[in-house]
């Protein structure tokens, strides 16, 4: 994702709310590795998903994918369903072009009637956040739009829809506590930027929480200011399918009020941007970002899936798959979007 990097990425891989500065005690680092993700008896029929960039992809294609069961849906710098369905020769349409809403809603709809993703009347319930950086260069103005006019195609009403276009934020999520400056593009992609809209302004602009209240819905409790757990590494390997391409660990936080099964918390998966898994940037997204502390008050469960890198299979810088390269990515029998759900299940179980 960084500037000498952007034609290697395009090629072959690929509302506001301020708040102190002040974050809470996170203990970010995982406390240790899980044998298997818990059994918590999460609400899996309203699951609410984000992501930066590839993850912002995976986000807009998983919660239409997945639409009678994902209630709300966070996009940072991503694009809209399906629209890598041709391949790379469209990467780079997609990203910087002018990639089509309509023709988005014209492929869920294809896809919809061979039975291949949820009823796409099911979108029009869901509660959306769009956020590009108007000084983002790896991700353009034109894939933002296209997946505002796809959201107002199926019927997404402008009271559910938040889009957010006006920050001087490069390519990254923003959060209160990242060292790395709004106009800074580079790992692990998480910046610091004025609530304001500038790039010095204070307060911080903190979009893990802007997210949550958007997606989420109704009137959520302020953040932690002590975390009561932390985050854990867990396996992902029993919930791959074949071909995901996604790493062997993947992370998780679970609040002390969450831990016992029955307690019908929420889940939020956050999905990470090309170079931004935990392998390469530590607990930058995990444990850093500001998700936890929200979670953390609200009684939801986060999981952060984690995909590696993969010269082999076509995705070298790490990115969730939004082009092709596991296959039928764009429906629910797509690697990525089985092994994601297959977690989820995991969590919704209330026995051992």
């Amino acid at each position: 994702m960084r500037k000498q990097t952007f034609s290697r990425l395009a090629f072959a891989a690929l509302a506001p709310l301020a708040f102190s500065i002040a974050a809470p005690s996170s203990g970010a680092k995982p406390a240790g590795t899980l044998s298997k993700l818990p059994a918590l008896g999460v609400d899996a029929n309203h699951v609410t998903v984000s992501g930066l960039s590839s993850g912002g992809f995976m986000a807009a294609q998983f919660s239409v994918i997945h639409s009678s069961k994902v209630s709300g849906v966070g996009i940072v710098a991503g694009g809209p369903y399906g629209c890598g369905l041709l391949g790379l020769t469209v990467v780079q349409t997609c990203m910087t072009g002018s990639p089509s809403g309509s023709g988005a809603r014209l492929a869920a709809q294809i896809n919809e009637m061979s039975g291949l993703i949820d009823p796409l009347a099911n979108v029009k319930g869901q509660r959306v956040y769009l956020f590009r950086g108007a000084s983002d260069t790896v991700v353009g103005q034109g894939a933002l739009d296209a997946l505002r006019d796809f959201y107002k195609g199926v019927g997404v009403p402008t009271e559910n829809l938040q889009y957010l276009a006006s920050f001087p934020a490069e390519h990254a999520f923003l959060s209160l506590t990242a060292r790395s400056t709004c106009a800074y593009l580079g790992g692990p992609y998480v910046n610091h930027c004025g609530a304001d809209g500038t790039v010095g302004g204070l307060p911080r602009y903190d979009q893990p929480g802007a997210i949550l209240t958007k997606v989420l819905g109704g009137t959520i409790t302020p953040p932690a200011t002590k975390l009561s757990s932390t985050p854990q590494a867990f396996p992902q390997s029993p919930y791959l399918s074949p071909l995901s391409a996604m790493a062997t660990t993947g992370y998780i936080y679970v609040p002390k009020p969450c831990s016992t099964a029955g307690a019908n918390c929420r889940i939020h998966v956050v999905f990470h941007g090309c170079e931004q898994a935990a392998a390469y940037t530590g607990d930058a997204v995990y444990g850093q970002l500001g998700y936890n502390a929200w979670a953390d008050t609200n009684r939801v469960v986060v999981l952060y899936p984690q995909v590696e890198k993969s010269t082999l299979s076509g995705n070298p810088m790490g990115c969730w798959d939004w082009w092709g390269y596991t296959g039928a990515f764009a429906t629910r029998y797509g690697p990525q979007t089985q092994s994601v759900q297959a977690m989820i299940d995991q969590l919704a179980q209330t026995g051992s």
